[in-house]
């Protein structure tokens, strides 16, 4: 069995598509990689927002995974879209890493919660809405590119701190450059955040789609990002929608949490909704209910006014 893998080729890209390589080949599975740059790679000098947040990431490699010249499309499950094109499905989520955002710098003396004033790189809605809400004392610079490219920008002294996932900056290997891990009860992050998703047509050989579930996907994650990815369904979100949620898996239970805030960060909400794993989208759904109905309808349509 061979398998055609498309991926973005940022060294972070690779290494989550050499991961998933390295586990099919542990069942002979051979593959090879096929280099794909995004609009979200190309366009480096506009926000997201700006540049329009569905399929920013995606779309070329969805267009390769349509054409048949690639099976497979590796992706940052948070970058995916809440709803996918016709005929496209996600067939596997790996065990998802540790989910918090981290603050990255140089300075290791650097803490959200000092009160002294600095400056953060970001390009997230989310982080930056989290931010105004929580730190109001901080202030924030667009920071767009690969993580590299983030660092770099930071060693020039466009911003004093970076706010990343922790997931991108272990897996690249600049654990030493983290002064602080966020907690997860007040900077929830993005739905999907620190798992790899695969994505398929609905066309993809059958055998080949159930080694790939077999090498590559953890049921629990799978239960816990469904549930997350529901939520943001029906919130209609991408990521210019500063929301955010994160499901846990704890004996065939799954508790998600997740809300959404104001641009300006003055208004949140948030909610937890518990139910059994067979239950997850149901949840999300639930939750998202939840969140409109208590004034997140109101904040959706301020929101994508301004962006």
């Amino acid at each position: 069995m061979h398998i055609r893998i498309a991926t973005r080729s940022s060294r972070l890209a690779l290494w989550q598509a050499e991961h998933i390589q390295a586990r099919l080949q542990a069942d002979d599975v051979t593959s090879e990689l096929v280099l794909i740059e995004t609009k979200g790679d190309l366009v480096l000098d506009r926000s997201l927002s700006k540049i329009g947040s569905k399929g920013v990431f995606t779309q070329e490699l969805e267009d390769q995974l349509y054409d048949g010249r690639v099976d497979i499309a590796v992706h940052s499950a948070k970058d995916l879209p809440s709803s996918l094109p016709p005929g496209l499905s996600i067939i596997a989520f790996t065990e998802r890493e540790v989910a918090n955002d981290v603050l990255v710098s140089r300075n290791k003396d650097l803490s959200l919660t000092s009160g002294h004033p600095f400056v953060i790189g970001t390009s997230s809605t989310r982080r930056i809405a989290l931010l105004k809400h929580y730190c109001p004392h901080l202030t924030t610079v667009d920071m767009r590119g690969n993580l590299q490219t983030r660092i770099r920008k930071l060693d020039e002294g466009q911003c004093d701190a970076l706010l990343l996932a922790y997931a991108g900056v272990h897996r690249m290997g600049y654990d030493d450059l983290i002064v602080e891990r966020l907690p997860l009860s007040e900077f929830t992050p993005a739905v999907g955040q620190g798992s790899i998703a695969i994505e398929a047509s609905d066309s993809l050989d059958p055998d080949k789609l159930a080694t790939i579930r077999r090498l590559v996907n953890h049921e629990r994650t799978e239960a816990c990002l469904l549930a997350e990815r529901s939520f943001l369904n029906r919130l209609e979100g991408g990521c210019s929608i500063p929301s955010f949620a994160l499901a846990q898996w704890n004996a065939g239970q799954v508790s998600l949490t997740g809300g959404l805030v104001s641009l300006d960060g003055s208004e949140m909400l948030r909610d937890t909704f518990d139910g059994p794993q067979s239950e997850a989208p149901a949840l999300g759904h639930a939750l998202a209910e939840s969140i409109l109905t208590r004034g997140g309808d109101t904040i959706l349509t301020n929101i994508r006014a301004q962006l």
